[in-house]
């Protein structure tokens, strides 16, 4: 689990293809002794395990399916990306909560300055665009943003100058793709309220200390 605070940025080295997967090898901004071996790193928003710790860094395997539902299988050696380890208990949640399994990958529609902000819009399917609403949250390439407004297509975001700086946002341009994950509790919600009737459920007529024995 994530907070979508990014902590630095990486760069990506050596893309090892292993069959329909690959290896990533990057370049981290803490010291080689405060990585775990198997910890989860979050690397632009996409929850991956460390396999190798190096003298810079760490590598992680990107399977097939990751490849294909983010932006990672677009990766060239020299790319910067968002890095964030996994949270501890403990920790101060300052963004929100963040599995770092990307929903879609989206397309940066317009970046606009207005004031001494960026304005965003980005593009995603409509499937996942139900679960985005106005001042909510949404993880964009990893990082934790409120949402500003939401149309039939796309939605907006503020950036303020201390995020463009401290994440890759600073090297966004129009049409890039980018990796979205909405937010964790609306999509339970979401998935609670529109239950089919067929699918199994709690039985009804029991009072709640019934259900909460019952695990329900």
């Amino acid at each position: 689990m994530f907070t979508g605070l990014v902590e630095g940025l990486g760069r990506v080295g050596r893309i090892t293809p292993q069959g329909p997967d690959n290896v990533l090898s990057i370049s981290a901004p803490w010291s080689a002794s405060e990585t775990v071996l198997g910890e989860s790193i979050a690397v632009n928003g996409a929850c991956l395990t460390v396999t190798r710790i190096t003298s810079d860094g760490f590598t992680v395997d990107a399977s097939a399916e990751t490849l294909s539902r983010t932006t990672l299988g677009r990766l060239r050696p020299g790319e910067v990306v968002n890095l964030e380890r996994a949270m501890q208990l403990g920790d101060r949640l300052g963004g929100h909560l963040v599995s770092g399994h990307v929903d879609c990958v989206g397309h940066l529609l317009k970046l606009e300055q207005v004031g001494g902000s960026t304005r965003i819009e980005v593009g995603i399917p409509a499937e996942h665009l139900r679960y985005v609403v106005e001042k909510g949250s949404v993880a964009l390439n990893g990082i934790s943003l409120t949402v500003n407004s939401v149309g039939p297509e796309s939605f907006g975001l503020n950036i303020i100058p201390h995020t463009m700086d401290a994440t890759t946002l600073h090297l966004a341009k129009q049409g890039d793709s980018v990796n979205i994950e909405t937010d964790l509790i609306g999509k339970y919600v979401a998935r609670l309220l529109n239950r089919d009737e067929n699918e199994p459920g709690p039985p009804k007529g029991l009072s709640a200390s019934d259900l909460k024995r019952m695990g329900w």
